[in-house]
């Protein structure tokens, strides 16, 4: 559920634009506040988890993701959609931690591989179901009201999950004693927000002198962060992010590793949506359909991906990098080849490479992550690492909102809208690019973070 509402959500933005009038800051902030308030809740969560056990607190998640859905469904206004979009990312932030650590708990060895496996095959799935899902929604609902839906069909999942979760869900074999870092969480909450706002306020205003101001308070409040967190483990305190974890090579190096490739594949979809529906004025379901290739190649490669690492190691991951990378620059020149009315077919080839490449990443990464973490830790770990990936979608939605939106140049030729719009996207997937190249050289220049396959 909530990786299927990060892409169920993205064809809708447009539609959100129209029925409440939104600003692109707005749509940002519905997609980045997501992300951001799912990451900030998942430490503490996976925290709880191993403190009350896991399996209570993906009930109480599942329970405050479908409630918030239901508000995101029935917002009047752009301040209610952005609050019940954080409150439903804390949801998802609060449940999704017991998912990795029950699997790290339950399984050991090759059986982990293959349930992580499973795991980025369900991801996969969910990425596929989502575009599609959310275009026949808005197409059966209307264009003015069928975003709403794009909420609420997430009260009738829940409806049907938490029963059987409750059924299903095995309780933890042990729980571990476990202290609250309030400081911590306030000081990690301030870094990411001083980062965030600027990123996603900064252009539409201009890029005020409070905008650097944040970005300096960022890095203050990272610095104070890193000292608190060593001063309390060297007290034998319990803290936040638990610097001993992250002084493990392959655990820190995966973390940054997520950071950059989630900031460079997640708002794909997002830059694809908006060309399409704001720049070429095409449906909603048009646009979930285009970027079913993206979503398929996702679920097929991530089906076999634990076979694909078993054999590969750290190559799948600089292989995985590679087709990502490869597939986001030639949708770049398939949008700049047929502007100012790109074809429905020009993406088809670049997304399914872009997206067969993710899929080979995603759950790969982090079986490797946390081969060596110990099962005390596995709640803990789990939620770091998905706070690197949330993060990173954040920051990655915030940079590609700002290069999208703040290279609209419109004039009075024909098609000017769409020039603009295919103009501002193909800078969009550059960016992109980047952020994956990033992500790609980190796992060539630290060949040895990443441990062995137990």
């Amino acid at each position: 559920m909530a990786l299927l509402d990060t892409t169920i959500v993205t064809v809708a933005l447009p539609t959100i634009r129209t029925g409440l009038h939104a600003s692109p800051a707005t749509l940002e902030w519905v997609v980045a506040a997501y992300a951001l308030a799912y990451g900030l809740a998942l430490v503490p969560s996976g925290r709880a988890g191993d403190r009350f056990g896991h399996k209570p607190l993906f009930l109480i998640g599942l329970t405050i993701f479908t409630l918030a859905s239901a508000a995101c469904g029935l917002s009047q206004n752009q301040g209610e959609i952005v609050a019940a979009r954080a409150v439903q990312g804390i949801g998802a932030g609060v449940f999704y931690p017991a998912i990795s650590a029950t699997i790290q708990l339950s399984f050991t060895g090759a059986q982990r591989s293959r349930a992580f496996g499973a795991l980025g095959a369900t991801i996969g799935g969910s990425i596929a179901l989502g575009p599609v899902l959310g275009g026949l929604i808005i197409a059966g609902a209307g264009a003015h009201e069928g975003w709403r839906w794009v909420f609420l069909v997430n009260v009738f999942i829940g409806a049907i999950a938490l029963p059987m979760a409750a059924w299903q869900l095995p309780r933890a074999r042990s729980r571990v004693p476990r202290q609250f870092d309030p400081v911590g969480v306030g000081l990690l909450s301030a870094g990411l927000l001083l980062l965030l706002i600027p990123l996603v306020e900064g252009e539409q205003q201009g890029w005020p002198a409070w905008c650097f101001l944040c970005f300096g308070g960022c890095v203050i409040a990272f610095a104070l962060l890193t000292w608190w967190e060593v001063r309390a483990e060297r007290r034998g305190q319990d803290p936040l992010l638990k610097p001993s974890l992250l002084a493990q090579s392959s655990f820190s190096a995966g973390a940054i590793f997520a950071v950059a490739f989630f900031a460079g594949f997640t708002s794909i979809l997002f830059t694809i949506s908006i060309l399409w529906q704001e720049g070429l004025g095409r449906s909603a379901l048009t646009t979930g359909l285009i970027v079913v290739p993206f979503s398929f190649g996702s679920l097929i490669s991530a089906a076999i991906s634990d076979k694909l690492s078993a054999r590969m190691g750290r190559m799948v991951l600089v292989t995985g990098c590679a087709m990502v990378a490869a597939g986001i620059a030639l949708a770049a020149l398939a949008v700049h080849l047929t502007a100012p009315v790109p074809g429905n077919w020009s993406l088809l080839g670049p997304l399914l490479l872009a997206g067969l490449g993710s899929g080979i990443v995603v759950a790969p990464n982090q079986d490797f992550v946390l081969a060596r973490v110990p099962e005390q830790e596995a709640g803990t770990a789990s939620a770091i690492l998905g706070t690197a990936q949330r993060l990173g979608s954040a920051i990655g939605i915030a940079v590609i909102g700002t290069v999208l939106f703040g290279n609209l140049h419109i004039n009075r030729e024909p098609n000017a809208v769409a020039s603009a719009f295919s103009h501002s996207s193909q800078l969009a997937l550059l960016v992109n690019v980047a952020f994956v190249l990033i992500a790609l050289l980190l796992v060539i220049a630290l060949p040895r973070q990443v441990p062995p396959r137990p």
